[in-house]
């Protein structure tokens, strides 16, 4: 994905491209949420897409840029991305990485190597990728499987959308 590149001047929000699904082809609600660091840099950013009428994200999608915190994760730690949908949902639940499992996908005419996560609780799918930038993509979905269909609705989102205004 040699598309996917830092940019070169700072917009208020991340200094680096946001890789997920554009809100227009969402048909539910959509949040985004930055990670901020204490020098004010953009450590991350997830973006919570609700299907389900305010009752929850059906999904959260994050981008950690390398050296961000959120990355470190101790054995079996989930990664940021669950954890924020667990809270979302109001899931106290202790949920842990069990396995992990790497898979070749194709998306267009690029070979990504993609994480499966499985976890203790089972009806959450979590998949990560690293992208061409070492930025780390993070999946993670309530109630429904994560199948390969769903890396070619992935795109980057444009910088307008995490402006302050």
């Amino acid at each position: 994905m040699s598309f996917l590149r830092r940019r070169s001047a700072t917009p208020a929000g991340p200094d680096f491209d946001v890789l997920a699904m554009d809100p227009g082809d969402w048909p539910g609600n959509l949040g985004a949420g930055l990670l901020p660091a204490p020098d004010g840099t953009c450590q991350g950013v997830f973006l919570r897409y609700d299907l389900f009428g305010g009752r929850g994200p059906a999904m959260i999608i994050g981008n950690l840029p390398e050296g961000s915190p959120a990355r470190d994760l101790a054995e079996g730690e989930i990664p940021f991305e669950v954890a924020q949908l667990l809270i979302a949902l109001e899931n106290d639940e202790e949920v842990t990485v069990t396995e992990t499992e790497d898979m070749p996908v194709m998306q267009g005419d690029n070979l990504m190597i993609v994480r499966r996560l499985k976890l203790s609780e089972s009806r959450i799918s979590c998949v990560q990728f690293d992208r061409s930038d070492n930025v780390l993509v993070t999946i993670a979905a309530w109630d429904r499987p994560i199948t390969d269909d769903l890396y070619a609705l992935l795109k980057p989102l444009p910088a307008e959308l995490f402006q302050q205004g």
